[in-house]
């Protein structure tokens, strides 16, 4: 990203343009460490300070959001961390990196544009999970929910699509007391919601392998396929559907939540839960078995949870067979990727929408509703895709 001129005067009055004016009122507030300087001992986390801190990360994450949008969003001219400074504030370092990321958000959006994919607004929220403080060190654990309104949606297009996604915030305070915001994690083991430039997460890789195992076949992107209607089937698919975007959010307590259990997080399980729900039915066995699948409260078989396993299964069972272009899925079928391109599959998402050509999936980790297989492609171009017809 090229230099900026610092000039307030000079600023151009775009949301990037601001962020950089974020950067140099975040150098002029750095704590003043003096000699003079009041100095005071370990700083307590009020309610206040953290209704403060819950401010700042709606801030933080309403900004990104906001780059995504087409035009002005709420005729904002400045970020919202503009407007943050004393006891509490963002670092020169994390203003820095804020501003490059709605500038990296910025050409997102455009790509995004190119792909046929706009939003006319969005919505974003966050709430304070809990704050752990340790001596001037303060980690605030958070959840962004974002709703992000579709351009110019047509009749039988989804209105919206929207995302959860969780992050820690750490916060330093000077020895005055003044709390920096210093660093922001995402802590999804997903890492795919559409305002995050994170490396998606990838899954815990498959123990076992051998010749038996069966190879799913990559599916193109490109638009406008022949379509592959879907014909023959008992499988009730708006059940699928309705299932996990019933779920999407609000996780079913009759089966485990597999988010922060084990790498890759709860995607094929929700997955399979919606397949369920549709009229898959369980084939019971050993867990450790590829050919077995099963699921409920109490035990799962590592084809119901795992990525790999949940692929070798869906393959040998007959219950899938491969499609040619991911824009050929309809509702109630399957995607996957590989994120990193090593043979590995690391995501599973399930086709809960369509409309224009268009497959819109609904996954966990990140929890996100209706999101365009147009914008994932655009936001992964590099990724491995894997489409399955159920």
């Amino acid at each position: 990203m090229k230099s900026r001129k610092l000039s307030r005067s000079r600023r151009r009055a775009t949301i990037f343009g601001a962020a950089a004016a974020s950067v140099v009122a975040g150098a002029a507030l750095l704590p003043n460490w003096s000699a003079g300087a009041a100095v005071v001992d370990d700083p307590t986390v009020d309610a206040k300070t953290k209704a403060t801190f819950q401010r700042l990360a709606d801030a933080v994450f309403t900004d990104r959001t906001d780059a995504l949008v087409t035009g002005k969003q709420g005729n904002r001219q400045e970020p919202l961390t503009n407007g943050f400074s004393g006891d509490v504030k963002l670092s020169a370092g994390t203003a820095r990196t804020e501003d490059a990321t709605l500038s990296s958000l910025g050409q997102r959006k455009d790509k995004l544009a190119k792909a046929g994919e706009k939003y006319s607004k969005a919505a974003t929220t966050v709430t304070l999970n809990a704050t752990r403080v340790t001596g001037r060190t303060a980690k605030a654990a958070v959840t962004e929910t974002t709703t992000l309104t579709y351009a110019g949606a047509t009749a039988g297009q989804p209105k919206t699509t929207g995302f959860q996604a969780q992050h820690e915030l750490t916060f330093k305070a000077d020895r005055s007391g003044n709390w920096q915001l210093t660093g922001v994690t995402d802590t999804d083991q997903g890492g795919l919601a559409v305002n995050t430039l994170s490396k998606p997460v990838a899954s815990v890789k498959a123990t076992t392998a051998d010749d038996t195992m069966p190879n799913a076949a990559r599916a193109a992107t490109t638009r406008n396929p022949a379509a592959v209607p879907k014909t023959g089937t008992t499988y009730d698919y708006k059940a699928m559907a309705a299932y996990a975007e019933k779920y999407v959010y609000t996780y079913n307590k009759d089966y485990p939540d597999f988010n922060n259990h084990t790498a890759g997080g709860d995607c094929t399980n929700f997955v399979s839960q919606s397949l369920k729900a549709g009229g898959w039915k369980h084939v019971p066995g050993y867990v450790y078995d590829y050919t077995k699948w099963f699921g409920n409260a109490d035990i799962q078989s590592d084809s119901f949870v795992g990525v790999n396993e949940w692929s070798w299964f869906a393959q040998n069972s007959k219950r899938t067979t491969a499609l040619a272009n991911v824009y050929q899925l309809e509702v109630g079928d399957v995607l996957q990727m590989d994120f990193d391109r090593d043979g590995s599959k690391d995501h599973t998402m399930i086709v809960t929408y369509k409309a224009n050509g268009i497959p819109y999936v609904t996954y966990h980790s990140n929890n996100t509703l209706r999101r365009s297989v147009a914008s994932l492609v655009a936001s992964y171009p590099n990724a491995y895709y894997y489409a399955y017809r159920t």
